[in-house]
């Protein structure tokens, strides 16, 4: 059994943080943050999830727990600024500016989380696992990757119908 922390990458549906920013900030909408953005999540890149999976299937005993962690800690309002600037380097906005400047700062989710954060001490020390890729590295292949890719999302968004992007615990219940 494993538990993992926030993964991020190619394939990620629309609705998530990472691909959600990255295609409001394409379509120059702007780009909510909640509360003051000060909530940490630790992320991890979805390919080293899959090589914490084969290490652990492979190496561990029947019935073991294990947490699996990108050790990378980082506040929502910090991702979004470092998703900002690489747009700003690899796809400039047409009038010059940063795409921090969409950035808004909304009210935050009843009971959202402040931090989400795991301990993977134990699969460090006893299978010898640790990320191999930096979330910079990961952040720029993924943003890659959806700037290739806007056909799948916008059939995706179509399906899915994540262009609404209303959260349940915001929407009054009729």
């Amino acid at each position: 059994m494993t538990h993992c922390s926030n993964n991020y990458g190619p394939w990620q549906f629309p609705e998530k943080l990472i691909p959600l920013m990255i295609c409001k900030a394409l379509r120059e909408e702007n780009l909510p943050i909640y509360g003051d953005g000060s909530n940490i999540r630790d992320w991890i890149f979805v390919e080293d999830h899959v090589r914490a999976l084969l290490q652990i299937a492979e190496h561990s005993a029947s019935g073991e727990k294990w947490n699996i962690g990108g050790e990378c800690e980082v506040s929502n309002l910090a991702l979004v600024h470092r998703l900002c600037d690489q747009l700003d380097h690899l796809k400039p906005r047409p009038n010059g500016t940063s795409y921090r400047n969409l950035i808004v700062f909304v009210p935050d989710r009843p009971g959202h989380d402040l931090r989400y954060a795991i301990n993977m001490d134990k699969l460090k020390s006893k299978l010898g696992w640790k990320p191999q890729v930096s979330f910079d590295q990961g952040l720029t292949e993924t943003i890659k990757w959806y700037l290739q890719k806007q056909d799948w999302i916008q059939r995706t968004s179509d399906r899915a119908n994540y262009t609404q992007q209303n959260r349940l615990g915001l929407t009054s219940i009729l």
